[in-house]
């Protein structure tokens, strides 16, 4: 017996134990899966995905409905940054829970909206994994992220030639924004925020202020029923959902 499967055995792994596999499913439309997505949920036993709260859908586990309905199926709550979680906990019990299916000789599929490396939730899991499972054969999917198909539904370049693409999470101050807009303008920087959210009503107060409506574009729900992909200068609603980001490119000589 090879070190590597003497070691999975002591460890309660057996031989040849299946991987996880962190599958980006893209922001909403299940036609933005790609094929080594859907190959991955196909093969997997076990399908774990990320829920918001015990009564709450995922969004995740949605666009893979028709893949899943066979396969079992364990819902997660993530924190999503929220002060009633602790997001600590809640990585370890994950990591517990997809350790136990792997151990019982099933193969996981970790689910991701958007791209499995841009602001995931499950790169966690993944880091508690490596450091405490090195045994564990780990795969990742990546996924079409939801400012990519903005930018596709809107005609809107990310980067062309010469330009600087810079993605962040919304700033969280009126001040914070002002000063990133006001180091980037003369550089030829294309911003993509995302997690607008609760911070819309300032934001557009200062978007208005910095006269950089006309070539910023926002999007809601990218890929979802409900999803809206316009321009912020035509955008009217003063309230906007979590699922929300900013594409902005400057005027520039």
């Amino acid at each position: 017996m090879g070190i590597k499967k003497a070691i999975q055995k002591f460890l309660g792994f057996k031989t040849d134990s299946p991987s996880l596999t962190v599958v980006g499913v893209g922001p909403g439309d299940s036609s933005l899966l790609t094929i080594a997505a859907v190959q991955a949920i196909k093969k997997a036993k076990v399908i774990v995905f990320p829920i918001s709260s015990n009564d709450k859908k995922s969004s995740a586990a949605e666009i893979v409905k028709e893949y899943i309905k066979f396969k079992k199926k364990i819902p997660i709550i993530f924190p999503m940054a929220r002060q009633e979680f602790d997001p600590d906990e809640i990585w370890s019990n994950s990591v517990d829970i997809i350790v136990k299916s792997i151990k019982n000789y099933e193969s996981v599929a970790l689910l991701c909206l958007g791209d499995t490396s841009l602001f995931a939730s499950s790169s966690n899991i993944m880091r508690i994994i490596k450091n405490n499972y090195p045994e564990i054969i780990t795969k990742t999917i990546p996924g079409i992220s939801s400012f990519s198909a903005a930018a596709a539904l809107s005609n809107f370049n990310l980067a062309i030639k010469g330009e600087t693409l810079i993605i962040k999470e919304c700033p969280s101050s009126r001040q914070e924004l002002a000063e990133l807009i006001s180091i980037n303008r003369e550089k030829k920087t294309v911003l993509v925020l995302m997690k607008v959210g609760k911070r819309w009503e300032w934001v557009r107060n200062l978007l208005k202020k910095e006269d950089i409506f006309s070539k910023s574009v926002i999007a809601l729900n990218v890929g979802m029923p409900d999803q809206i992909v316009q321009e912020v200068s035509k955008f009217e609603l003063n309230k906007i959902p979590y699922f929300s980001l900013l594409l902005i490119r400057f005027d520039y000589d």
